[in-house]
């Protein structure tokens, strides 16, 4: 398995990812319509093991040629979240949805797939909140749907992964600030204050560099892996948005943090999910929350705008 076609490899987990992969010796293929004017894989242009195509993974063509070599797939291309498959439902479907439907129906049995989903998925758990693997999905936006739609097609194939990812966070070659961690030390860092509605929901969350490690990990053993759904969280990091902005507060003394009654969130989603089964594989996350948010506050003395998100 030395061939990886990473499609989005230079975004917010590919620019994290495609370092690490050329770093252990893979060919690595990137496709990307760097639609954001990224340059966040301008560290890697060096090695020769890498090649770039500019190309949007919903031409057929790109994909078929793409494919044509690859030992894994690793399809990171998304409109990623809630609120920008809100802002264009037509384009998130077609390429959350559509490019990989055409994507899976192209690659060989002999192909592995690893594939990153999402544990919003759970919309709120059972009536403890609390979610593994086995229990009943229940989607809420665009996003989480069409992810469990492609999800079934994907385990219909007996070479494949499924990470079920929690919420990400920390700095990455192509940074995003609209991610709940990243948005909510931002605004400490920036605003010294925030509004939070429904602060006692809850979900779980994981370093980019662990979602990262996750995947190589993943290659390093897929035979015990493959056809299996995992979720991929820190198991330390269950916690309210409340008590989110409690550990950025730690760090951010001057953060004021105030609530409302009033408004209800936009994403319905309220749980604690178990990655109990991803840690009985071997694999356990390298950074704490804690460890994300100092590494954030450093980023943002460099950042101060928001061309660093989706929407």
């Amino acid at each position: 398995m030395k061939n990886i076609l990473v499609t989005g490899g230079a975004g917010y987990i590919g620019a994290t990812l495609v370092p690490m992969l050329l770093h252990q010796g893979y060919h690595v293929t990137v496709v990307d319509n760097f639609m954001y004017r990224q340059n966040s894989l301008a560290h890697v242009c060096h090695h020769d093991n890498l090649k770039l195509v500019k190309a949007d993974i919903r031409r057929t063509d790109v994909l078929k040629s793409s494919l044509k070599d690859a030992d894994v797939i690793i399809p990171l291309a998304a409109l990623v979240g809630a609120p920008i498959c809100s802002q264009d439902p037509v384009g998130a479907r077609s390429i959350n949805r559509d490019a990989i439907l055409d994507l899976l129906k192209l690659a060989s049995t002999n192909q592995l797939v690893i594939m990153p989903t999402t544990n919003s998925a759970y919309g709120s758990g059972d009536k403890n909140n609390f979610c593994t693997e086995e229990s009943e999905l229940n989607p809420i936006s665009q996003y989480a749907i069409e992810k469990v739609e492609i999800e079934k097609t994907l385990m219909e194939r007996e070479n494949s992964i499924s990470f079920r990812l929690a919420t990400v966070f920390g700095m990455s070659p192509r940074m995003r600030t609209d991610l709940l961690v990243n948005d909510f030390t931002y605004r400490a860092f920036n605003d010294r204050f925030i509004v939070l509605f429904e602060s006692h929901f809850k979900r779980n969350y994981i370093h980019v560099i662990d979602v990262a490690r996750a995947m190589m990990h993943a290659l390093d053993h897929y035979e015990k892996m493959k056809h299996n759904i995992f979720n991929v969280g820190l198991s330390s990091a269950n916690l309210s948005k409340r008590e989110l902005c409690e550990v950025i507060k730690s760090h951010i003394p001057q953060f004021t943090i105030l609530e409302s009654e009033i408004e209800k969130d936009t994403d319905q989603r309220n749980y604690i999910v178990s990655n109990e089964k991803l840690e009985n594989t071997g694999f356990k996350p390298d950074f704490t929350l804690d460890q994300g948010v100092q590494e954030l506050i450093k980023g943002y003395a460099m950042i101060r705008d928001k061309v660093y998100c989706n929407i």
